[in-house]
């Protein structure tokens, strides 16, 4: 699997904002309230100037990156002020410290935080900031064009964390209604639609995933407790139940 990188990292506010009076400049949301702006063969004609005006109000790091199967190549630069003020830095040589690979050595001087000690890969900036969710210029493009409409970082994020937050409702949601595989139940679905009188539907599944739970809760019960069991259920999810 191949992943290439060329790009401008800083500020996603900064960025987006000069981009937005640069024809066919596009910025992607990354962690840390980072930006990066990915390098057109148009950009890179005018890199040297584009550093230095990204650079008069905050830093940037100029990144590339080239892999192919596993082996590839590095190369960070930071520039501040209007001028490089580290690297570049180049190496084809992983097996030192995370932290003194080029991109990491870079976002470090960017000020991005690691994610902890307690953290996987926590010396991994890289992946802290979230450049491997793109394999290439394209990936990252998409991912500008998804958060153009939004008015800054920070609308971004609150996004992010309210889609990150309905995935997990849809999640436990599921398997709410997923039914145990190999614990039985003394009524099966058409004997659940009849009991409660509703019609067939994730809520059947509902009604036979919570008989499940009480088998492993309190041990198999009987046909009759599993009605009592049923009818209290549905009165406490607000359903009305048919006729006994």
């Amino acid at each position: 699997m191949s992943y290439r990188l060329d790009a401008v990292i800083g500020d996603f506010d900064r960025l987006r904002s000069w981009a937005q009076g640069v024809p066919g400049a596009v910025v992607a949301p990354l962690g840390q309230r980072l930006g990066l702006l990915p390098l057109s063969t148009a950009l890179r004609g005018e890199l040297p100037r584009i550093l230095r005006e990204l650079s008069r109000s905050g830093p940037v790091a100029r990144v590339e990156a080239d892999f192919w199967g596993g082996d590839g190549d590095q190369t960070a630069a930071v520039w501040r002020a209007g001028a490089r003020e580290w690297g570049p830095v180049h190496t084809a040589e992983f097996s030192g410290p995370r932290e003194e690979w080029p991109i990491n050595a870079a976002l470090a001087r960017l000020g991005v935080a690691p994610a902890g000690p307690g953290a996987p890969d926590h010396r991994d900036l890289f992946l802290e900031v979230g450049l491997g969710r793109g394999r290439d210029e394209e990936d990252w493009r998409r991912a500008a064009l998804k958060a153009r409409d939004v008015a800054d970082y920070d609308e971004w994020h609150a996004g992010k964390r309210a889609e990150r937050e309905r995935g997990e409702r849809a999640a436990a949601e599921r398997a709410v209604h997923r039914r145990l595989p190999g614990v039985p139940v003394p009524l099966d679905g058409g004997e659940i639609i009849a009991l409660l009188g509703l019609p067939p539907g994730r809520t059947i599944g509902a009604a036979i995933r919570h008989l499940q739970q009480l088998h492993l809760d309190r041990g198999p019960q009987s046909r009759a407790e599993a009605e009592a069991a049923l009818r209290t259920w549905a009165a406490e999810q607000g359903l009305t139940p048919a006729a006994e």
